[in-house]
């Protein structure tokens, strides 16, 4: 299994205080950083677009998870991977054009990304499982921070990490949504590598500690 990584999703940061957020979850101990770009169609909110990856791509050298939670999001593969994205995430219910996406993504030099929202069944993913880099798992639904966790989740990450294990990719199976200190002890025994961590990282008075904690649980 790949090692444990934590990555803090800015939805959660001061906007208006991005630079030193970052800045914090880098020294932290953070090891990846979550950017949920939103068009307001696919799901009901509207977040920030392609400068904002690039001003945080400035500020720190860790790995920017850009999940694109937009309608037919191959539109927009070329000016994600310019602005400095590392990893492009895209939404199995989005894309029109699954495979040639994905591998356009790794064609950029970036790595790909595979996303399915709550109501998707695990099963979708497994097609593509050779374009993939990292698959994600939503936990709540897309669109809006600070939902709480839905525990059918737990049954995917099973049946995906089951699946990566049979494939022998390296590929890593990540988390989105409601997690803590609690819900991330399940999803580890789940199968998920990576978690992605808002309110419970930014919320935090000490981030490194915060971090440490997700890290540590068992």
């Amino acid at each position: 299994m790949n090692e444990f990584f934590i990555s803090p999703s800015i939805l959660s940061a001061d906007f208006a205080k991005m630079g030193e957020d970052i800045k914090r979850i880098t020294e932290g101990g953070a090891d990846m950083i979550h950017c949920d770009v939103m068009d307001g169609t696919f799901v009901p909110n509207i977040s920030f677009g392609p400068k904002m990856i690039a001003d945080i791509r400035s500020y720190t050298s860790l790995p920017l998870d850009v999940h694109l939670m937009v309608n037919r999001p191959e539109r927009y593969i070329d000016v994600y991977a310019k602005a400095g994205a590392d990893y492009i995430v895209v939404h199995y219910e989005a894309c029109g054009t699954l495979v040639d996406t994905l591998k356009k993504i790794r064609k950029l030099g970036k790595k790909s990304g595979l996303v399915i929202s709550p109501d998707t069944p695990a099963e979708v993913v497994y097609d593509y499982l050779p374009l993939t880099d990292l698959i994600l798992v939503m936990s709540v639904y897309p669109g809006f921070s600070g939902q709480k966790f839905l525990p059918s989740s737990l049954e995917k990450l099973e049946k995906i990490s089951a699946k990566i294990k049979e494939s022998g990719l390296n590929i890593r199976l990540q988390i989105d949504g409601g997690i803590n200190e609690e819900t991330v002890k399940l999803v580890k025994k789940a199968g998920a590598d990576t978690v992605v961590a808002g309110s419970s990282v930014f919320g935090a008075s000490d981030v490194a500690e915060a971090i440490k904690k997700l890290r540590d649980a068992q």
